[in-house]
């Protein structure tokens, strides 16, 4: 990865527009997963958006104008919508880009995906929270979903479908992070994100992660970036860790003396090493997007609420009764937490606050304040020793374009 280039910003304006929209389709879904922010329910709810109100949902997103932004139809389960098709040949229609999230269960079928793609959608993202099967079914709740999780991953790519990897972190499967890496090079993916936990829904019962714990983790992510393409979700100080260690990287630093990173980093490293996961298979790693909850991102629930991540339960209107377009645009909620100055605590200090800005979704859940310190975040603003490298960076960072 150039220096120049560690973060990358988006094209548009993201006052103007987001780059991705979230919509959660339903929130039925026959699984009973530990973290579930939606806290799924085996069956519809009636004021879900209907096929109509979900076109009309369609039509606000693409009057953001072109670029369209991302649209991913999300659950509980998309796939116990009976209209899902319908809504993703009438994005196609409308220029929106389409892409789905389907819960790991039997209707993830050879058959529904082709229908998927054959309906216009760009590309599918899968949770794997475990490299076998006990790990990740037991986190589901469901035995079998390992099986169908790798069968459809394998189904989609046979169909020439882009496939996302997405893996919730969690203390029952810390220590298996790097043979899961090794599934997904094996196996191939478009990315893999790995998610760090907000403590909302049924996710308040896990164990969370220590700040330091989460800083070994970020810098394992950024490590093993040049063996997939890889990022990170609700873990916005993943960007000041590529910050850092661009800056560390062109100055042959080791990152472990200089950032303090602990014994579970050293573990994972050498788990790393063993699966070979040290030897580069890309050119470069993946810089990580500048987007932030409110910032190039939006969230639109079941019943049409609309929220900044859907790990932040604060509304800012409703798709029935205002355009997603003004609720994004003018709202409160959303233009403040596109203001970096209104941060509080050591987020409001830090000196990567403008590419960072921490989680606002962990940030209300712990504390109830959507502009307060990010809680997992071990950084002490200015104590990083390259101060004047951070600055030249960050002005880069500012200017850099480059869509996904």
């Amino acid at each position: 990865m150039s220096p120049a280039r560690p973060v990358r910003g988006w094209r548009q304006d993201v006052a103007d527009r987001p780059f991705i929209v979230i919509w959660e389709s339903t929130r039925a879904c026959p699984l009973a997963c530990r973290h579930c922010r939606a806290e799924a329910v085996p069956d519809r709810d009636p004021r879900e958006l209907d096929t109509a109100a979900a076109r009309e949902l369609l039509d606000q997103v693409a009057a953001f104008g072109r670029p369209a932004p991302l649209f991913v139809i999300t659950g509980g389960d998309p796939f116990q919508r009976p209209d899902l098709l319908e809504l993703i040949r009438y994005g196609r229609l409308r220029g929106v880009p389409v892409a789905v999230a389907p819960s790991g269960t039997p209707t993830l079928t050879p058959q529904n995906l082709r229908a998927v793609r054959d309906a216009g959608a760009i590309g599918l993202s899968l949770s794997l929270d475990g490299s076998t099967a006990a790990l990740h079914d037991s986190f589901r709740g469901v035995r079998g979903v390992y099986r169908w999780t790798l069968d459809a991953w394998d189904a989609a790519r046979t169909l020439g479908m882009k496939v996302q990897i997405n893996t919730t972190v969690t203390r029952r499967n810390l220590h298996d992070l790097p043979d899961l890496v090794a599934l997904v090079r094996e196996r191939g993916a478009m990315l893999w994100s790995a998610f760090f936990l907000v403590p909302t829904g049924r996710g308040r019962q896990l164990d969370p992660l220590t700040p330091a714990e989460a800083e070994d983790v970020l810098n394992f992510v950024h490590d093993v970036g040049l063996a997939v393409p890889a990022k990170t979700t609700e873990a916005h100080h993943f960007r000041r860790v590529a910050l850092q260690r661009a800056i560390l990287g062109a100055k042959g630093q080791d990152p472990v003396r200089v950032l303090g990173l602990g014994p579970l980093y050293e573990r994972l490293r050498a788990r790393s090493r063993a699966l070979a996961l040290d030897v580069p298979a890309r050119r470069a790693r993946r810089p990580p997007l500048d987007v932030n909850a409110g910032r190039g991102f939006a969230f639109v629930s079941h019943t049409g609420s609309v929220h900044p991540s859907g790990f932040l339960p604060l509304g800012a209107g409703s798709v029935r009764e205002r355009p997603l377009t003004e609720i994004y645009r003018d709202s409160a909620l959303f233009t403040g937490l596109r203001e970096p100055d209104r941060l509080r605590g050591r987020c409001g200090h830090c000196e990567f606050r403008t590419v960072c800005g921490g989680s606002r979704s962990r940030a209300y859940c712990v504390s109830g304040d959507p502009y307060a310190q990010e809680p997992l975040c071990a950084y002490r603003p200015g104590s990083f020793p390259y101060q004047d490298e951070v600055a030249t960076l960050l002005h880069a960072a500012a200017g850099a374009g480059g869509q996904e």
